[in-house]
């Protein structure tokens, strides 16, 4: 439930930042700096630790691993209460103590690594792609780049063209799953399509291997759209970006 997990550094990366911090501090400390695949770790296993730091939030949770280390007929920790170092420059958004929480937020809208140079790809319109899950605020990005200047494709409502009659993917859908998904109008159900795909991996990549190449091609010719209207910038909206 961490604020942006996809931010969260690598456990390679915070524990040499935790090594290079422990020997600032005292180059003769002796440590060993472990992995933690529960709330617990080896604090509820192992004999030799006599006590354990806490922050005034983190408390209940040593409370917890002195509970366990009695289940487990070991002593309990002296618990050494440390305050919360504060931020001064925390913005209204953020958390009132230094915080990775924070440090992640304010990643948002910086670029992670240089854009990458591709010889094989034109150098405009420059593409990119805005992926995510449902609510994650997609649609506004896309509209807030667009009030910029950027020329959108929305990659869903490619998705519902392949599907109309007289689209490129409205054949080969209606033989793979037969005329029951067609209404008296002539259109797709998509709900009765959804049904017969629900659940069942190979039926969702029968149609996947019809409806993606086919929606892969229009976004296409939207980006030599784009770039036939001077257009620098180029934004993909989907929700499902590398297949």
């Amino acid at each position: 439930d961490k604020v942006l997990t996809e931010l969260i550094e690598p456990y390679d990366q915070r524990e040499a930042k935790l090594r290079e911090f422990l020997e600032d501090i005292k180059p003769s400390l002796r440590y060993d700096i472990v992995p933690l695949a529960d709330p617990y770790g080896p604090a509820v296993t192992d004999p030799d630790l006599q006590c354990l730091v806490v922050s005034e939030e983190t408390r209940r949770g040593g409370e917890a691993v002195n509970k366990k280390r009695l289940e487990n007929g070991l002593p309990k920790l002296s618990l050494y209460e440390i305050l919360l170092v504060k931020d001064p420059n925390h913005s209204q958004n953020e958390e009132e103590k230094i915080s990775s929480s924070s440090l992640r937020q304010r990643l948002l809208g910086t670029l992670l690594r240089p854009p990458r140079q591709d010889p094989a790809l034109p150098s405009r319109p420059y593409v990119i792609g805005l992926t995510g899950g449902t609510g994650s605020g997609k649609t506004s990005i896309a509209k807030l780049l667009g009030h910029l200047g950027a020329f959108l494709i929305d990659a869903d409502a490619l998705g519902h063209a392949v599907y109309v009659p007289g689209g490129p993917a409205y054949k080969q859908v209606v033989t793979a799953f037969g005329a029951e998904i067609v209404n008296e109008d002539g259109t797709i159900n998509r709900k009765v399509l959804g049904a017969k795909v629900f659940g069942n991996r190979d039926r969702l990549k029968s149609l996947t291997d019809i409806v993606w190449p086919e929606m892969a091609r229009m976004v296409k010719e939207q980006i030599r759209e784009a770039d036939a209207q001077g257009k620098a910038v180029c934004v993909l909206d989907a929700a499902v970006l590398l297949e």
